[in-house]
């Protein structure tokens, strides 16, 4: 059962995530109707004060909580599968919180065929698209033991046998397919605050991130402090999809699932 201290730190921040400004004790306690009173809601937030949770700018404001804070809020709500989501309220939600979605399909092809053209390329036949390649004896007869493998396998063989020409062809096709960025600017806003490098902007742009994340939630590894990057993967419109979250910490992430989620 969830004790007094952390009733009333998740109160306070699901309040500042709602209201964006600090949030005094009376305040609180009005809000959500707390049965608590206004001294006892003051002790209690003195106490997250000193452990690291709440801060407050001086001694007359309302508190707001830290990052470390946050994070753990969100690590306490956001940790669940997705199942099935709804394009069109994600890319209106993207726009209407402040965030920037990147989803990716998850397409798993097999190769089918390998086709020979005259010793010159090579058409490798997948089950939804072709790629076309250089043509190299050893590695057609390399590939030839690939048929029946989906894309995914076939890249990772490559890079661990060191066919490095064809790991970057196929891995550079996939990253240039099937990739939508919803509220670019966001990120770019994001980008040019933190002076973000050329590699590190296209990282993003180009997939590669999303290509390495796995599920879950990510911070200072991967971004700014106060900002999130959350991993999830689910289904649209029919296919299997990966989606990355990105956005300040503050943001409403458990209102965007709340509507982005298709029973």
């Amino acid at each position: 059962m969830i004790d007094k201290k952390e009733f009333l730190l998740q109160s306070i921040i699901k309040a500042y995530i709602e209201h964006c400004e600090p949030i005094g004790s009376s305040q609180l306690k009005s809000m959500y109707d707390i049965a608590y009173s206004p001294a006892t809601i003051r002790g209690y937030f003195k106490k997250l004060g000193d452990e690291g949770y709440l801060a407050q700018a001086h001694a007359s404001s309302g508190r707001t909580p830290t990052t470390e804070a946050l994070k753990q809020y969100w690590y306490s709500k956001l940790n669940f599968k997705l199942s099935f989501v709804d394009l069109r309220t994600i890319e209106y939600l993207a726009q209407n919180i402040g965030i920037t979605v990147f989803i990716k399909e998850l397409k798993n092809d097999k190769l089918v065929n390998i086709i020979n053209i005259q010793d010159k390329y090579m058409i490798l036949e997948f089950d939804n698209f072709p790629i076309t390649i250089k043509f190299s004896s050893a590695l057609y007869r390399f590939l030839q033991d690939m048929i029946g493998l989906e894309i995914n396998h076939i890249i990772k063989i490559s890079k661990d046998v060191g066919a490095y020409e064809l790991y970057e062809q196929i891995s550079q096709f996939v990253k240039k397919r099937d990739l939508s960025i919803y509220n670019t600017k966001e990120f770019l806003r994001l980008a040019l605050s933190y002076d973000f490098d050329e590699t590190i902007i296209n990282s993003f742009l180009n997939g590669e991130v999303i290509d390495r994340c796995e599920e879950g939630l990510y911070f200072e590894e991967l971004l700014p402090i106060g900002y999130t990057a959350i991993c999830h993967e689910c289904n649209i419109k029919g296919y299997n999809s990966k989606m990355l979250i990105v956005g300040e910490l503050s943001k409403d992430y458990e209102y965007f699932y709340n509507q982005i989620s298709m029973s």
